[in-house]
């Protein structure tokens, strides 16, 4: 009897002293969650598109309690979202004015040409490092649809013109767009703003209309006609202020290309 006694007791002992242990450890070692982590994940749109600069949604939460991020850092977020999320944190919750996606480029297939036919990849990225693609405006959109691919919204389309079109509803201006154009041609604009200069090109207005028939010609109309002074010619491109811009539309009617477009009913249209 004594010989098993022994065992038991040694082993009953030993188990008392790595439960304390282990006990201690859990203690010193533990990770304190913050409640309000939970809470805030599952308020976030779950896309963990990267727009707010962190890795996913569980990084942009934790830099919410952090301090390290604002709210309005989630672009995808309805504003409902937002305001529940401040509610959570205790802060006060502000409107955020809407933003979406414009692109800056109207020639497509119809109103400008080509320089030579492109058989490669059908990636505008790819097409890009052929002499700066195959449109005879180095500065147009090639129209391969990579801003289509890269939106996790559905918020582009391509038209029949091989132009991207921009779902203002759909729209989040996460900027994936604006990342992955090899032109640069989209902006992020406030949805309220409602004329846009609706091409980049930089070169003399004989080349413009050399290569499209709606870039801009450096003219300076637009630029004279602005009441507010909205609008200034950079390097022979018409660039609106939308600080200063109040929709009043001026330089859209008189703009002799028509490179300068209105925004009915949240489509962008040339006064043709």
């Amino acid at each position: 009897m004594d010989n098993l006694l022994t065992p038991i007791l040694t082993l009953t002992g030993l188990g008392i002293i790595f439960g304390a242990g282990l006990a201690l450890a859990a203690k010193k070692f533990c990770v304190v969650t913050d409640l309000r982590l939970e809470k805030i994940y599952a308020q976030l749109p779950g896309t963990n598109c990267g727009a707010c600069g962190k890795p996913g949604c569980i990084g942009f939460a934790e830099g919410l309690i952090k301090g390290t991020c604002s709210i309005e850092g989630c672009v995808v977020a309805e504003e409902k979202v937002r305001e529940m999320i401040a509610g959570v944190l205790g802060v006060e919750h502000k409107d955020k004015l809407k933003k979406v996606a414009v692109l800056h480029c109207n020639g497509g297939n119809k109103r400008a040409g080509d320089k030579f036919e492109y058989s490669g990849i059908r990636s505008c990225l790819s097409a890009n490092l052929i002499a700066g693609g195959p449109k005879a405006c180095i500065y147009g959109c090639i129209g391969y649809g990579d801003c289509q691919r890269v939106c996790l919204f559905g918020a582009i389309t391509m038209n029949e013109e091989g132009l991207p079109v921009v779902d203002e509803y759909k729209c989040t201006a996460c900027g994936k767009c604006v990342a992955v154009c090899p032109k640069k041609l989209f902006s992020l604009t406030s949805a309220d703003k409602k004329y846009s200069v609706r091409c980049r090109s930089l070169d003399l207005g004989k080349k413009v209309m050399q290569v499209c028939s709606v870039g801009c010609i450096a003219c300076r109309k637009c630029e004279k006609a602005c009441p507010v002074e909205a609008i200034k010619m950079i390097d022979n491109l018409s660039v609106i202020d939308y600080n200063i811009c109040d929709n009043r539309g001026e330089c859209f009617r008189v703009c002799p290309t028509k490179s300068i477009a209105r925004k009915e009913d949240k489509l962008w249209k040339m006064h043709l």
